[in-house]
């Protein structure tokens, strides 16, 4: 497997994300490499204090500009701090999401477009785009019904349901554009099907 390596996981909340992020570092820990396993916004200590605010209930008035600036500058310093570190030492990077959740979230849910998003982050992530998106691809009516069996609720839980069907389709098409690094994955199987399915791509691409 090739180094440096820098993995993202994508998709509606629900989809198995974190579940997935962790199964892989795990897999790839046993084969004696070394990971570090990032997640947005967060991931650095000024991050999470960001995080605190785009995720708290109590700040349903954060406008969607804000917002975009707000997980533009958690990735800032995410790219920075940890990510291009650790690429730069040859370590292997998975995130729990990364840009696409901005354009998918951003620019297709709050309707600020892609390319105002992309314009928005490029200074942000310094040239840095992860070598292989894995999006999770579950319905938004699944993945809450997921969600909802076992995680606190928190203010993107808050939104109409318009706005995450908004933010599936924007998904949808992501992988369309960015072929040769958005890779589709039916995460409406098993948790052990979607892993084993990861885990085949990563080993034949990587």
């Amino acid at each position: 497997m090739k180094n440096p390596l820098f993995i993202s996981f994508e998709g509606l909340e629900g989809s198995g994300k974190s579940t997935q992020v962790g199964l892989l570092a795990s897999r790839l820990r046993e084969e004696k490499k070394e990971i570090v396993v990032v997640r947005e916004p967060g991931g650095t200590r000024i991050g999470e204090l960001i995080r605190d605010i785009t995720n708290g209930r109590q700040n349903v008035d954060l406008t969607a500009v804000s917002e975009s600036y707000l997980m533009a500058a958690s990735r800032a310093q995410l790219v920075r701090e940890i990510i291009k570190p650790a690429l730069k030492n040859g370590k292997i990077v998975i995130a729990d999401r990364f840009i696409d959740s901005s354009l998918a979230y951003q620019g297709y849910g709050r309707d600020l477009g892609e390319e105002t998003i992309w314009k928005l982050n490029n200074l942000a992530i310094d040239k840095v785009i992860p070598s292989v998106t894995f999006f999770l691809d579950v319905t938004p009516k699944i993945g809450f019904a997921r969600r909802n069996e076992t995680v606190k609720i928190d203010r993107l839980d808050l939104q109409q349901q318009d706005f995450y069907e908004r933010v599936y389709n924007g998904y949808k098409i992501l992988p369309e554009k960015y072929k040769e690094r958005i890779i589709v994955i039916d995460s409406s199987k098993s948790i052990e099907e979607v892993s084993q399915k990861i885990w085949s791509i990563i080993k034949e691409k990587f």
